[in-house]
Order: C-alpha cells, then structure tokens, then sequence
C-alpha cells in the first residue's frame, strides 16, 4: 500500500487561500478597531464639552440677576449702596503666622515704603541697596 503525502495540493491551497482570507480581514479589523475607539474618545471629549456649557449657562444667568451681582460686589468689593452706612471689621488675629516666638523673621516692608525708600536714596544719590540697609 502506498502511502499518502501528508499535504496534498488541495490542502495547500486551501491553506494558501485561508491565509490570504485571513490576511486581507487583518487591515479592516485593526481600522474597526481604531475607529471604535476613536468614536468614544470622540463622545467623551462630546460629553466634557456640554457639561462645560451647562456650567457656562448657569453661571450666565447667575450673572444676569441683579441681587447676585449685588450680593457678589458686597462680598468682594466690600461695595456700599448710595445712603447706607457700611463698615469693615479688620481682624487682629488675621496677621498672626503659626510660628513660634524664636522663630519670627524680621517683617518685609510694604511695597511702597521700599518704592518711597528707593526714591529718597535717588534723591540723595545713594544706591537703592544701601537705602533699605
């Protein structure tokens, strides 16, 4: 009894033509996929942008009533209404750092004693160097 090949030509091209299946499906299937994601980073960038309008809405209509805007100048511009009397609590307290006695750093002038400094030592000729010395 003769044996037989173990590949015969059918086998071959049956195995040459499912490759080829195989690899002309490997493109289209790679592209699905990039463009699947592509499409949820696309909803999510989508999603991030009508929430962010949704804020922007209402921080327009926030804007656009009148008793805001007057409650936000009082509060943050310290804003006083024609013929009221308004006053400002300074807080002792609030310029008290954490630090400990020994620890304490020499105060830093405001900025217009060192700009009024620096223009007495032009004044005199002096550098601005020696003038906060």
């Amino acid at each position: 009894m003769a044996k037989r090949p173990q590949l015969t030509g059918r086998a071959a091209i049956l195995a040459v033509v499912v490759c080829a299946i195989a690899m002309s499906l490997a493109y289209p299937v790679r592209e699905y996929v990039a463009q699947r994601r592509q499409i949820a980073q696309l909803e999510a960038q989508q999603s991030r942008a009508l929430d962010r309008l949704q804020r922007l809405e209402e921080r327009r209509r926030q804007l656009e009533d009148p008793e805001y805007v007057k409650r936000l100048a009082k509060e943050r511009l310290h804003y006083c209404e024609p013929g009221a009397k308004c006053y400002v609590v300074l807080d002792q307290n609030s310029g008290t750092s954490t630090a400990r006695a020994g620890d304490e750093q020499p105060a830093k002038p405001a900025w217009y004693v060192t700009l009024w400094q620096s223009v007495q030592a032009a004044d005199q000729g002096r550098g601005a160097v020696q003038a906060a010395r």
